[in-house]
């Protein structure tokens, strides 16, 4: 990426009154995106942007600027906008960049932005034409991205680095009907990988997952409610984990008193068989960076081990308010957003217990083979998620497939209920809201069970 302006120049304007720390956020990013609804391309959504985030740390707080001309005398009066947000007192720190700046970057296979656009649309219209064959199905949508996101930073620590990341999603909808009743099926594929994430027919099973869930589920009977015993497997995804329990060990939520895990580093939190683990370097996936939107070097973070809670994922901010320790968890939506702790793929580590055992040593409980939505109240620790595709365990095995049904309860509880851990590992995707910030992650888990009847079903049917 080309940096048409001096980074010192900028940083010494913006801690010319001041401060702890200063810091130049460069962003250039590519997108396309395809949006295909029943066969039709609805919108066919090409962009470019590019901008710069300067940030001041003063006093424990932060002051930011941003703007989209990367004009050195720009910048530099930007940077001495930001340093007269409020009157700092004390001498500036010193600068000490490297002479050159270091390249930290991701590379694909098969770069999306040489892949003909006719290919790329012959390959959506394939995925939505599967999606829709079944005659329950009344409605198919289809989206398509690829992006190619390059950053730069410069920071008063001495941290000049260059990263480039690309992204590819394919993501279905589907809508089935029977009698009165309504269904949605939703699967997706994609991370930090070009073309090649097509070369084994991952579009085509995408959506046939994506129309068999929304079919099966408008012929399952509704969801009995009532406390049982819960098998989740791999093929949920790591929603659980990534909503009832990493949010909460996020630096800035701990800090500010807003997670159930404030102040409990070396404590037993989990079942003994619960490692936790946060992963930006896990190749492919889409949570997964060279470096963060600080500059710092990516690197795993193990968050609980053995049930033993080992720390919190931060940033900067945090860093230098609170001591802890820097993980490279600083990440923003563009330049036009400070950076702030987040996840990047975050998992439970697999155990030992073999899959078809964890579920022929229930009786009677509920099998969950993919996750839907969820939320957590972080303070608290309560949740709940939805169940896209969920079937009932009789005697050991798995039965009948069942619609409507919601798991209810306490991430710290069910964390230590945790009795069965799955030697298998399977990933989910998504985008991760929080601050009005929205960054990719992933999230995963083994086959795990809840032995004791704790988490709640809710469902419509009979109890």
């Amino acid at each position: 990426m080309e940096i048409p302006f001096v980074p010192e120049r900028v940083l010494k304007r913006l801690l010319s009154r001041g401060g702890e720390f200063g810091e130049i956020f460069v962003e250039e990013l590519r997108t396309l995106q395809v949006h295909l609804e029943d066969g039709r391309v609805e919108k066919v959504v090409p962009g470019h942007d590019r901008g710069v985030g300067i940030r001041l740390i003063r006093g424990g707080r932060t002051f930011y600027g941003w703007t989209c001309s990367l004009d050195g005398k720009n910048l530099e009066e930007v940077a001495e906008s930001v340093s007269r947000l409020e009157e700092g007192s004390g001498d500036s720190v010193s600068l000490s960049l490297p002479n050159e700046r270091s390249e930290a970057s991701i590379f694909p296979e098969k770069d999306a932005d040489t892949v003909p656009f006719e290919r790329k649309l012959k390959l959506i219209e394939e995925a939505g034409k599967i999606a829709g064959s079944s005659p329950l199905v009344k409605n198919v949508r289809v989206v398509y991205g690829d992006a190619v996101r390059k950053i730069a930073v410069f920071n008063s620590l001495g941290t000049s680095v260059s990263s480039s990341v690309p992204y590819i999603l394919l993501a279905v909808q589907v809508v089935a009907e029977e009698g009165g009743t309504l269904q949605r099926g939703y699967e997706t594929v994609g991370g930090t990988v070009g073309w090649e994430a097509f070369d084994d027919g991952a579009h085509i099973q995408t959506a046939e997952k994506a129309s068999f869930r929304a079919v099966q589920a408008v012929k399952a009977r509704r969801a009995p409610g009532g406390r049982m015993p819960v098998v989740i497997s791999s093929e949920a995804g790591g929603t659980m984990i990534h909503e009832a329990v990493g949010h909460g060990l996020e630096a800035d939520l701990a800090a500010g008193k807003l997670s159930v895990y404030t102040g409990r580093i070396g404590e037993e939190i989990a079942s003994p068989l619960v490692t936790v683990i946060d992963d930006p370097t896990i190749p492919g996936k889409r949570g997964s960076y060279p470096v963060d939107d600080e500059g710092t070097p990516a690197s795993p973070t193990i968050l609980i081990e053995k049930g033993i809670l080992k720390g919190y994922m931060s940033d900067i901010l945090q860093h230098l308010r609170e001591g802890v320790p820097l993980t490279g968890n600083g990440r923003r939506e563009s330049f036009r957003h400070r950076p702030i702790p987040r996840m990047s793929n975050t998992y439970i580590a697999p155990g030992d217990s073999d899959p078809e055992e964890i579920v022929r040593s229930v009786e009677r409980g509920f099998f969950v083979k993919k996750m839907g939505g969820g939320q957590v109240n972080t303070v608290t620790g309560d949740f709940v998620f939805e169940v896209q595709e969920g079937y009932l365990i009789e005697k050991g095995k798995v039965g009948d497939p069942v619609r409507g049904a919601t798991l209810t309860g306490n991430g710290p509880e069910v964390l230590k209920m945790i009795d069965m851990v799955g030697n298998d590992l399977g990933f989910g995707l998504g985008t991760c809201g929080k601050d009005g910030q929205g960054v990719p992650v992933g999230d995963a888990q083994p086959t795990i069970r809840i032995g004791e009847p704790f988490i709640t079903v809710g469902g419509e049917g009979e109890k």
